[in-house]
């Protein structure tokens, strides 16, 4: 029997590489010629001789090795292999840990981030880490339950970020759904908390909707003395009723003026990161005063690959303030017209004001996505006869309200 005094001065004889000595019931110390000192227990299993390490010395002392080892023989009495049961209790730790909130989101964040933008699935992670790991990573997901969700997000409403709890919610369904898939919890207690938090009022972008008014805006553009390459993103702005980013990246080589098309690359296009590699580019016919437009322009900035280039590199577009500070500059502040105000323009006038344009046009023209899962899979419609004309009558509608002709409003369609 070994005392605490002999595995302390326990060594190797030098002609050996290592020496056992031994304990009682297969316990033994095994001393290595450098020095080490680590214990093992010796059993048989299934008419096969086999040991188990138990740790090193002093680390784990004489009495926790012993122990140990009338642990190991009740695992075996019992019918298991003491070798096999510590590898399934290791195994039962490690998936205990990808089992919390945090191992969880992280590895949906894998498994899903190459199918959302870059700026997305940073942003989703970012803000996991900053708001809900801090209280809920640690805790096993199963275990996380609506009011526990409920107290963390309500941390979030309290700084007066009402829209971040929100989305903080949906980003948390997401990891609960994903673990319900994939057997790590039964339920998602984020939907049970749907109306739980402050509400959150969308703010739209402003934009002129009255036809005076946009009369108004069409000759204060006309008018402007700013940059002249400026006062041209106001006005393709209002002609094409494209989104801020696209007017502003522009390219002269997407730009066809003989077929009075642009092309905006796919890439370019708010859409899913799928949708963007294998999408179609979003065409946009060119009206005859946007082409004039456009004439104008290319000696200026022809030259470069931006129509409307950056005032301080032409190796960047445009900067997404420079069209909103010309419209400040003109009087429209923050509150009554946006550079995105443009599109909600043109999307309520002509509906009101131009008769037998089918919404189904309008919407193709501003690149919304079609309704329904199979929409965009089955309906590929681009109506392009249908939206060169009604381009043509846009610009030629913006023309009269720039002169101030007079413009009635035109009976209600019929539901």
């Amino acid at each position: 029997m070994l005392t605490h005094t002999t595995c302390l001065n326990a060594s190797c004889p030098a002609n050996k590489p290592r020496h056992r000595w031994t304990d009682a019931g297969g316990l033994y110390l095994e001393v290595a010629l450098g020095g080490s000192k680590r214990w093992f227990v010796k059993y048989r299993f299934a008419g096969k001789e086999k040991r188990l390490a138990l740790g090193g010395f002093p680390e784990v002392s004489l009495k926790a090795a012993r122990e140990a080892r009338d642990a190991a023989r009740k695992t075996r009495v019992a019918g298991a292999d003491p070798v096999q049961a510590r590898k399934a209790d290791k195994l039962a730790r490690a998936a205990s840990q990808a089992t919390t909130f945090e191992a969880v989101a992280r590895e949906m964040h894998s498994a899903k981030a190459d199918s959302w933008s870059a700026h997305h699935a940073a942003q989703w992670l970012r803000c996991q880490e900053k708001d809900l790991f801090p209280w809920l990573g640690s805790l096993p997901l199963a275990d996380v339950k609506a009011p526990m969700l409920l107290d963390t997000l309500r941390r979030v409403e309290r700084r007066g970020t009402i829209r971040m709890a929100h989305d903080l919610r949906e980003y948390a369904g997401q990891v609960f759904r994903y673990g319900v898939v994939t057997g790590r919890c039964a339920s998602n207690p984020a939907a049970d908390l749907k109306g739980a938090l402050k509400p959150f009022i969308v703010k739209h972008a402003a934009a002129v909707l009255d036809p005076a008014k946009a009369g108004g805006l069409m000759r204060a553009i006309d008018g402007y003395t700013g940059q002249p390459v400026t006062r041209a993103a106001l006005w393709l702005s209002a002609l094409l009723f494209q989104r801020p980013g696209n007017i502003r990246a522009m390219a002269w080589a997407d730009l066809d003026t003989d077929a009075a098309m642009w092309s905006i690359p796919s890439a370019q296009m708010k859409r899913t990161v799928q949708a963007k590699a294998s999408g179609r580019p979003h065409l946009v016919p060119l009206a005859p005063q946007a082409l004039s437009i456009l004439a104008e322009l290319k000696p200026l900035t022809g030259h470069g690959q931006y129509v409307f280039p950056s005032l301080l590199t032409g190796e960047r577009c445009m900067s997404e303030n420079t069209v909103r500070a010309a419209l400040r500059r003109m009087g429209f502040d923050n509150d009554e017209m946006t550079a995105h105000g443009f599109r909600a323009m043109a999307r309520t006038m002509i509906s009101e004001r131009l008769p037998g344009i089918s919404p189904d046009v309008i919407e193709a023209q501003l690149a919304h996505g079609k309704s329904g899962p199979l929409g965009m899979a089955y309906d590929r419609a681009e109506f392009m006869a249908q939206r060169r004309q009604m381009m043509s009558e846009w610009a030629n509608y913006l023309d009269r309200l720039r002169s101030g002709a007079t413009v009635l409003p035109f009976a209600e369609r019929a539901a």
